[in-house]
């Protein structure tokens, strides 16, 4: 079951489209006029905000990050976002689907690699040069029927954009020794495999390296050992369900691999300090649907 949160992530995007290349703009103002908006929401498609005006924060998989001009926000498929927009900041929402093609596949793959976070602050020339694409992407969408090249034009558009935010994180992060490799390529098949197992020697063998090799790639990029990257990644995925659909709690633990749901309530008590139905109540949320179970 899903919640009417993530029935409005369904409107993602909504504004100004060429059908033909899957790629949407609006504005922050847009959303904001629906109420569905200011609760939990998980992103139905990839979204990238650029800030144009005021300050503030946004919550994104329960983190708040701060916006105000010349702030950029990349937003995953399945990420949850919460009260979007609505600390007193305006800016422009660049969404996609697979329709956007192989190269925006292939430019998207490259940022994620280098961002961790999908969280930056534009300054000087390259603010500047992030605004202008922006700004062209949202007037060729708006002037362009989607026939003919209109679609390719705002393709190629949206990979330049991306692979220009990709060199930029290349730059503050630059390095990209066998460790970073190793703990990119594990976040990659996490992405994957999450659901299916939670085995640090598993995830090793699929990466082709030894669970010592794996688990110091993770503490050198997170201060944390590989199983407790992939708890993590599992736990996260979790709240997300727990925040954003009325879901049985029971249910949820069964998508993560947990066919008992004491089992999946000790896991995410250890993981996020709270029973799975304790948490949801905390959000507003459904009680769990087993008693003394969640």
């Amino acid at each position: 079951m899903i919640g009417a949160a993530q029935r409005a992530g369904e409107s993602a995007g909504a504004g100004t489209r060429t059908d033909d290349s899957g790629i949407t703009t609006t504005t922050l103002g847009d959303l904001q006029a629906d109420t569905r908006w200011h609760g939990p929401v998980l992103l139905p498609r990839h979204v990238l905000l650029l800030v144009t005006a005021g300050h503030g924060s946004q919550e994104v998989d329960f983190r708040r990050l701060p916006c105000r001009p010349g702030t950029a926000l990349r937003g995953r498929p399945g990420q949850l976002v919460r009260g979007i927009g609505a600390a007193g900041f305006d800016g422009v929402a660049l969404c996609w689907d697979d329709r956007a093609g192989a190269g925006v596949t292939a430019a998207l793959a490259a940022l994620d690699d280098r961002a961790d976070s999908g969280h930056w602050q534009l300054t000087g020339e390259d603010e500047d040069a992030v605004i202008s694409e922006v700004s062209q992407l949202e007037v060729d969408c708006r002037r362009h029927a989607a026939a003919g090249l209109a679609p390719e034009l705002l393709r190629q558009q949206l990979t330049v954009l991306l692979l220009r935010l990709a060199v930029l994180a290349e730059q503050q992060a630059p390095d990209d020794g066998p460790g970073a490799v190793t703990y990119r390529r594990l976040r990659r098949e996490l992405e994957l495999s999450y659901d299916r197992t939670r085995r640090a020697e598993d995830y090793a063998d699929r990466l082709g390296c030894s669970v010592r090799t794996l688990t110091r790639a993770c503490l050198a990029a997170t201060g944390r050992s590989a199983k407790q990257v992939i708890d993590a990644r599992v736990a996260l995925e979790a709240r997300r369900l727990l925040a954003a659909t009325d879901e049985p709690v029971a249910d949820i633990g069964r998508r993560l691999g947990f066919p008992e749901p004491t089992n999946f309530g000790r896991f995410f008590h250890r993981e996020a300090g709270s029973s799975p139905g304790a948490f949801r109540a905390a959000l507003g949320r459904p009680a769990p649907d087993v008693p003394g179970r969640g």
